[in-house]
């Protein structure tokens, strides 16, 4: 499979995010659950997802973050299929206003409705209330749902054809 075919078919989020991108920000925030997994994808031990045994926790953008996981906070790298990230950024600006804090990893793409209705204040030039943005170095490489890097035609590890940014929702 090709690295644009990885990362931009709507029929592949099966992705893990790789320990050199995760651990450093659980280190800090200390994830209580992971937002968008699946059981081997996820990087903390309560995750939301369609393949968690617990029927509840099958929908994350049904999931109330905030009244069931307190102030969080949540571990979210969401599906990067189309329509899919805008719905997991809505839902992590909403939870934040409930007092929820999300660390999402998603495409630095500035050019989307999502970054400027939920992450960016355009006028101020400067993230929205509560949110903060670090845009990463370099490319990602991420992982299959096996740990083991994605392969381009030729077997060589690849990497994500996108720049990538963390960007942290907190209570305003």
């Amino acid at each position: 499979m090709s690295n644009l075919a990885i990362h931009f078919a709507t029929g592949n989020d099966i992705r893990q995010t790789p320990p050199e991108v995760f651990d450093p920000l659980n280190e800090t925030y200390g994830f209580v659950v992971d937002l968008a997994a699946l059981a081997s994808t996820r990087r903390v031990e309560l995750y939301l997802g369609p393949d968690q045994p617990h029927e509840d926790y099958q929908d994350a953008l049904t999931v109330p973050w905030a009244e069931w996981f307190g102030e969080g906070p949540g571990w979210c790298n969401p599906p990067y299929s189309r329509g899919m990230q805008g719905q997991f950024i809505a839902k992590a600006s909403r939870e934040a206003k409930k007092g929820f804090v999300t660390v999402m990893l998603l495409p630095a793409r500035p050019d989307t409705t999502a970054f400027h209705h939920y992450i960016w204040d355009r006028k101020a030039q400067c993230p929205r209330p509560g949110v903060t943005v670090d845009f990463l170095e370099g490319r990602i490489q991420f992982l299959d749902e096996n740990g083991k890097p994605f392969l381009d035609r030729n077997g060589k590890p690849t990497r994500a054809p996108f720049p990538s940014m963390v960007v942290v929702f907190r209570p305003a």
